[in-house]
C-alpha cells in the first residue's frame, strides 16, 4: 500500500464506526478521515464502507482490510512494547507472568522490588495462558514443568518447587491423619480437574489414590489450595506456602518426584538490558529465602 495513512484511517473509521470517532482518535479534521477514506475506495476500486445516518458500516471489503489493519497494527504495539525495556534505567513498565500459584510469593517481592525502584510500573500476569515473550507480552516469564524449548528465548532454572501432602485439622479431626499410601481408600483428597495435568504430584496422586477417593477437583492450583485450607480433603500445596498456613497438618513425608522445577524465562532481545538483569539478580535473591 502505498499510503498507510489512508489505511490506518480506514481501520480507525471501522474500529470506532464514524468519521468524527476517527478523526478524534487521529487527531485530524474530519474532512481529513474522508479525503482519505475517498482516495483509498478510489485506489482500490472497491467500497470499504456501507455510509449512513449513523456512520459507517465495513463492508466485506472493510473486513477484510481491518483484519489486516489490527494485525499490523498488534505487531506494533508489540514492538513498541519490547522496545520499553531497552533502556539504561530501571524505570517504564516490567511486565512478569507466572502461573496464579505462584502469586503468594510474587506479589510481595514485585512490591519490593517496585519500592527500590518507584519509577517503575509492574504488570503481573496470571492465568493458564503462556503469554508470548516473542511478541512482547511479557518480559520476565515463570514457567513450570519441563525446560521451555521455544527459539530466541534465554532459559534459566530457577528453583525446585517442593510441594508436600497437606490437610487442615479440621480434616484431621474429622478424619484423622494418613497412614501411608495404603491407607488413601479411607481419605478424600483434591485433585486437578484435567486428568491430562502434565504436574508430577498430579500425575503420581491419580496413580495411586482409588479415582472415587479424589472427590474434589479444581481447575488450578491456587483453588487447590483453597479447598485444603476450607478442609474439603487432602491436597497438594507448595512447602513455602503450607508452612505459611498454621492450621495445616503436613499428612506424610513428601517425596522427590512430587516436586517440580520453575525456570525464568526471557526473550534474547531484552534479556540484556537493565531492567531485566536488575530484576533476575533481585529473583535470585529473593529465592534464598523462599527455599529455607
Amino acid at each position: 500500500m502505498e499510503n498507510w495513512d489512508e489505511v490506518r484511517t480506514a481501520y480507525q473509521v471501522a474500529r470506532m464506526g464514524t468519521v468524527s470517532g476517527a478523526a478524534e482518535v487521529l487527531g485530524v479534521h474530519h474532512a481529513t478521515v474522508i479525503r482519505h477514506i475517498d482516495a483509498i475506495e478510489a485506489r482500490l476500486g472497491v467500497k470499504l464502507f456501507q455510509r449512513h445516518a449513523r456512520g459507517y458500516t465495513p463492508t466485506e471489503a472493510g473486513q477484510d482490510l481491518l483484519r489486516v489493519a489490527q494485525a499490523t497494527d498488534d505487531q506494533f504495539s508489540q514492538l513498541v512494547g519490547r522496545l520499553k525495556g531497552q533502556g539504561d534505567d530501571v524505570s517504564g513498565e516490567l511486565v512478569v507472568t507466572s502461573l496464579a500459584s505462584f502469586a503468594p510469593m510474587m506479589v510481595p517481592a514485585l512490591k519490593e522490588f517496585q519500592d527500590m525502584h518507584p519509577d517503575l510500573v509492574i504488570r503481573y500476569l496470571t492465568g493458564d495462558r503462556l503469554f508470548r515473550l516473542e511478541y512482547g507480552e511479557a518480559h520476565v516469564a515463570i514457567r513450570a514443568g519441563n525446560a521451555p524449548d521455544q527459539p530466541d528465548n534465554v532459559v534459566q532454572p530457577f528453583m525446585t518447587q517442593e510441594v508436600g501432602l497437606f490437610a487442615s485439622k479440621a480434616y484431621v479431626e474429622k478424619y484423622g491423619t494418613l497412614k501411608g499410601v495404603e491407607d488413601f481408600g479411607n481419605h478424600r483428597f483434591i485433585g486437578h480437574d484435567d486428568e491430562a495435568s502434565r504436574a508430577p504430584f498430579s500425575r503420581w496422586l491419580r496413580t495411586y489414590a482409588p479415582k472415587e477417593a479424589i472427590s474434589f477437583l479444581c481447575t488450578n492450583g491456587f483453588t487447590m489450595q483453597e479447598a485444603v485450607r476450607s478442609g474439603a480433603g487432602i491436597g497438594f500445596m507448595s512447602g513455602w506456602e503450607a508452612r505459611q498456613q498454621p492450621d495445616l497438618v503436613e499428612m506424610m513425608e513428601p517425596l522427590e518426584e512430587w516436586a517440580g522445577t520453575l525456570w525464568l524465562v526471557t526473550h534474547v532481545d531484552l534479556h540484556r538490558t537493565t531492567k531485566v538483569q536488575t530484576f533476575l539478580k533481585f529473583l535470585k535473591e529473593q529465592v534464598k529465602e523462599w527455599q529455607l
